[in-house]
């Protein structure tokens, strides 16, 4: 299921755990397509509204039932779709398809992140109330000409939605049906492995729901035989088109030290010079304190893979033992900040007073995000910044 191409533009929205809800209701306001009005109904319902209670996803129900009815189609035959992104020169182009959560059950489908119990029950009742998938899986695979060479004669054509979004990222998707769709069907069986990008939570709440059905009896909508549970909805993208922007700190305090004993402390573990707010390389973390940035170095530098990321670095030599943020994920202390954003926004919190101190990394690559997942071991929490980002709402699978 998909927009209209004359909808799509208005429809599509970005993705739900990108914004808070007050962001959201900006986004959407003036606008009765948009999506958000389904993936946060909560900007629907009264201010203080608890975003995880049953008139949330009653909302979201009732919202996608009324698009379905005057702005969602539903094409004539099974089929795959390329969908491509362009943010300024960079351009970037997938399969998006439903996946077998059987082979994310057995690994096949590969993760680097672990997952939050609270925002799987999130993303699975929503999807049970929809009866629907409704924001794609990013995955990676390893490049395959073949897959290539169909995608060349694909998007050579004309797309069946084409639209730049507000924020200038251009989306275009183009249907494959018949012979084309059965050789990347078969192409992509060759494809040893898929690797999770960004979306381990809306994989995770897609094999929850799954089991849900089974357990319970239900199954899907008004669909009949194109809805199916057993796949989740994923675009994958060639490995040597994707790039990993970093996720940047900031520390809202420095934990009752001074700043001289800060600086200190800090010296004491890295060598410090003045430096550039983008990291040149591996190995250096740039940080701005005191109205200037700097280039962190560390004295010592780990050996194991993963305790060798920059991120990791910072997190075992700065942030936990300096400033006393143990748990990323949990520790309120600490905020990230998309690598898209720049710079400049990490300056601007420093010098506001919102934050006490940031901190610009240099990206982890793709080749690293994949051998840690063939490896069976998870990346650092919040290493990893995907951009752009695919919207939600532009395709959709019934369950």
């Amino acid at each position: 299921m998909r927009p209209t191409s004359s909808d799509a533009a208005r429809l599509a929205a970005v993705p739900y755990d990108v914004i808070n809800t007050d962001e959201a209701r900006a986004l959407a306001e003036g606008n009765p397509l948009s999506f958000l009005r389904v993936s946060r109904a909560e900007i629907e319902l009264p201010a203080g509204t608890d975003p995880y209670s049953d008139a949330v996803y009653q909302r979201a129900a009732g919202n996608f039932a009324a698009l379905r009815r005057t702005s969602l189609v539903v094409d004539d035959e099974p089929s795959v779709y390329f969908y491509r992104l362009r943010m300024g020169d960079r351009t970037q182009t997938g399969l998006a398809a439903c996946f077998s959560i059987d082979e994310y059950d057995r690994d096949i489908v590969k993760k680097h992140e672990r997952t939050r119990r609270d925002k799987e029950d999130d993303r699975t009742r929503h999807m049970i109330a929809l009866g629907a998938q409704t924001g794609p899986v990013f995955l990676i695979y390893r490049a395959a000409d073949e897959v290539d060479r169909i995608a060349e004669s694909a998007t050579a054509k004309t797309p069946a939605v084409d639209f730049e979004a507000p924020d200038h990222v251009r989306h275009t998707l183009w249907r494959v049906g018949g012979a084309d769709r059965d050789a990347l069907v078969a192409a992509f069986g060759r494809i040893p492995a898929l690797y999770i990008a960004d979306g381990h939570h809306r994989a995770a709440s897609a094999a929850r729901a799954r089991n849900d059905i089974r357990e319970r009896g239900l199954s899907g909508t008004s669909l009949g035989d194109g809805a199916d549970y057993s796949t989740m909805l994923a675009v994958a993208f060639p490995h040597n088109q994707v790039q990993i922007l970093p996720y940047n700190r900031v520390a809202r305090n420095l934990a009752g030290l001074s700043p001289d004993a800060f600086l200190q402390s800090v010296r004491e573990r890295f060598n410090v010079e003045a430096g550039p707010a983008v990291p040149h390389a591996r190995g250096d973390i740039a940080m701005f304190f005191g109205g200037a940035w700097h280039t962190l170095r560390a004295r010592v530098r780990p050996t194991d893979p993963i305790g060798s990321f920059d991120v990791s670095v910072l997190q075992d030599q700065l942030m936990a033992p300096i400033l006393k943020i143990l748990d990323v994920r949990t520790d309120k202390r600490i905020d990230f900040v998309g690598g898209a954003r720049g710079t400049s926004e990490l300056e601007a919190l420093v010098q506001s007073g919102k934050a006490a101190v940031a901190f610009s990394l240099y990206p982890v690559s793709v080749s690293d995000l994949m051998s840690v997942s063939d490896a069976g071991e998870v990346m650092p929490p919040k290493s990893t910044w995907f951009e752009p980002k695919l919207r939600d709402g532009l395709l959709i699978h019934v369950i």
